[in-house]
């Protein structure tokens, strides 16, 4: 017999403790004849130890159930599974109302009694009973274990997944950085070919979509909670139509879709994201373009009274049933308007949408007078006074702090160009490849910053910081982990290991100056414990 026939058995058998030889012994030819396992117990101690090895029911003389007994049992029943109630049997006196079975009744849930003299159909049809309803809690057993393994099994693939994102992240990353940085150092030059500083806004804009839309791809959960960052400044509405123009423009061209543009009179200025608005409406450009039917029009129309500014963004495509109007927006919703316009996708992107929109404090709402009649989607946002505007600052990098930096990355593209940018922004900086370059750098340059990529082959940044760390002289050195592994348990790592800052690839310039510009300045002001610096900032995080 198998073990797991075996242990069939064991669940479906009657365990019985007789008061005498020869009640057992009639007992079980009886239930046997019937097609009834009946396992008789030599002891109450046996009958204790073959209950935790698996039952059906449990036959009892109330003769053999002293106090003493009964509270070893109930200790074992009540240790049972959430799924598991175990019967009880109670043989008692012809008036069945004795104190040993009254007691046993109120301390167990599962028990029932039956009156000596017994018939034998009357105990055979009592313990079939029993056995279905044991049969059943076993069914729900099954249930129980078949869900926790599919619980399992989906808590395997959305590790898997988080691996996956978290490498997907860092392989994008990486090449992301140098061009990113190649871009800002050639804007620091001070470009003034007109052709090269349109180019270069539309690749600044680009890189850093693409820069966001990674980092979204990684916190897939912060946008089902609404948890998205928004970095709020000063826009012109307008420049965050044509920056959503030029991301969707080649789905518009490559449709032959004629775009009309219709703005206010009056310059509209949004507190908000431009990176965040721009991604609103280029989703909407997208979208708009990918359900109208070649040669078609897509038209921006934006007012203002004041306190809102309303964005449309109207196709004369193949429309939106009302029934399905209220669930465009949810997540994962493909809406079916045209199995011919199906093109993929997650089916996240007017979530997002409707999520941005929010955290801007405005509202989104699509409209359609049906299939064939084409689609409208109104964005309201709050308007701010044109005079709480600043002057426009320039888009090229300012200088940075008076530091000795030393970067440490294997990618050489990617520590070359931000050296090269970095130096044109006021920094003294050396350049190392790998962790022992680094370690022997620290003492021929002496820096007083050092941003260290973490994942090298010969070491890595984490065993670097670690080293760095141990010696005295350098507790003071601001570490900032510089690395394409952005996770919360990559943080933690860095953390642990002794780095003042994590940031993600590719830098954002800003958030380094004002790192580095705030690092030094907590330092300066600080003790000299090397045991209190190497840890992350509680103001900048």
């Amino acid at each position: 017999m198998s073990a797991i026939s075996a242990a069939l058995e064991r669940d479906r058998r009657v365990l019985f403790l007789p008061t005498t030889a020869m009640d057992g012994s009639t007992t079980k030819g009886t239930l046997s004849s019937m097609g009834i396992r009946l396992d008789l117990c030599g002891t109450f101690e046996g009958l204790l130890h073959e209950v935790a090895a698996g039952a059906g029911a449990l036959l009892l003389p109330e003769e053999v159930v002293s106090p003493a007994r009964r509270a070893a049992l109930g200790a074992i029943l009540d240790s049972q599974q959430p799924w598991s109630d175990l019967p009880v049997l109670l043989l008692t006196g012809p008036d069945g109302d004795s104190a040993t079975s009254t007691e046993t009744v109120r301390m167990f849930a599962n028990v029932t009694l039956l009156e000596r003299p017994l018939r034998r159909a009357t105990l055979v049809s009592a313990i079939r009973s029993a056995l279905r309803a044991r049969d059943r809690q076993y069914q729900i057993r099954s249930h129980l274990a078949e869900r926790l393994q599919a619980e399992e099994s989906l808590r395997l693939a959305d590790r898997r997944k988080d691996e996956f994102l978290a490498t997907l992240g860092h392989e994008l990353r990486n090449p992301l950085a140098p061009l990113l940085t190649a871009l800002q150092l050639l804007q620091a030059t001070g470009m003034q070919d007109p052709v090269a500083v349109r180019v270069s806004a539309v690749m600044d804009r680009q890189i850093n979509h693409l820069v966001r839309l990674v980092n979204d791809l990684l916190e897939v959960s912060r946008i089902t909670r609404g948890l998205i960052e928004v970095r709020r400044e000063m826009l012109d509405l307008t420049a965050v139509l044509y920056s959503a123009i030029d991301t969707s423009r080649p789905g518009l061209t490559a449709a032959g879709h004629r775009l009309s543009i219709e703005l206010s009179p009056e310059p509209v200025v949004v507190c908000g994201d431009a990176v965040r608005l721009t991604q609103v409406f280029s989703n909407l450009l997208t979208n708009a373009a990918k359900y109208t039917n070649e040669g078609g029009h897509v038209s921006i129309c934006v007012k203002s009274d004041g306190h809102r500014a309303t964005v449309s963004v109207r196709d004369n495509g193949i429309g939106i049933a009302a029934d399905q109007l209220p669930s465009v927006f949810d997540m994962f919703t493909q809406v079916n308007r045209s199995s011919r316009h199906a093109q993929g996708g997650l089916g996240i992107g007017l979530t997002l949408v409707r999520s941005l929109v929010a955290l801007h404090g405005g509202r989104v709402e699509a409209r359609s007078d049906g299939l064939g009649r084409g689609s409208e989607f109104v964005v309201e946002l709050p308007v701010v006074t044109a005079s709480a505007v600043g002057p426009i600052e320039s888009s090229s990098p300012k200088q940075f702090p008076r530091r000795r930096i030393l970067i440490v990355d294997d990618n050489r593209d990617a520590a070359e160009t931000l050296g090269e940018l970095l130096r044109a922004l006021g920094a003294t900086v050396s350049v190392a490849h790998s962790g022992s370059d680094a370690l022997e750098k620290l003492r021929s340059f002496g820096p007083d910053s050092v941003l260290l990529d973490i994942g090298m082959p010969d070491m890595d940044g984490y065993e670097v910081a670690r080293r760095i760390r141990a010696t005295a002289e350098y507790s003071r050195i601001l570490l900032i982990a510089l690395t394409g592994w952005g996770q919360e348990h990559d943080q933690r790592r860095a953390r642990a290991a002794g780095f003042d800052q994590h940031v993600v690839k590719p830098p954002d310039i800003d958030r380094l100056r004002e790192l580095l510009t705030a690092g030094w300045r907590d330092r300066d002001s600080a003790p000299r414990n090397p045991r209190s610096e190497g840890t992350f900032s509680r103001r900048s995080g």
